[in-house]
């Protein structure tokens, strides 16, 4: 079984950075893509980013894209995402999710998920 676990949210005003973090439990995390998503009250879980196994491959959504990064340390078992620039839009409740497929963009092929750590931006 595979835990994800996120810290690293908070309530910040419009134009400060977060760190979130995700740390995963099991000995295969370097084998698997991770992406983050976010979902929004009354909107649906969005993809923002997402990491290929290595570290090499990165893929965001056009809305974070030059604001957001999407990182990995293999050997915490970790993922992270670096928020700089944040909007009162980018508020929500951030998700941490592996992938079991070859589609990083699409939450339906992701087969974990953690329980969510929540973003508040200010204006």
């Amino acid at each position: 079984q595979v835990q994800l676990v996120e810290s690293g949210g908070g309530l910040v005003q419009a134009g400060d950075s977060l760190r979130l973090s995700c740390a995963a439990s099991g000995r295969t995390f370097s084998s698997y893509t991770m992406g983050w998503f976010r979902q929004a009250p009354g909107k649906e879980r969005e993809f923002v980013a997402a990491i290929g196994w290595g570290g090499y491959s990165t893929w965001y959504s056009d809305s974070v894209k030059g604001r957001f990064t999407i990182s990995r340390d293999n050997a915490k078992n970790t993922v992270y995402l670096q928020m700089n620039s944040l909007q009162p839009e980018d508020t929500a409740v951030y998700y941490c999710a592996r992938s079991f497929a070859r589609r990083p963009a699409r939450k339906d092929d992701y087969d974990y998920w953690g329980q969510g750590t929540q973003v508040t931006v200010s204006s």
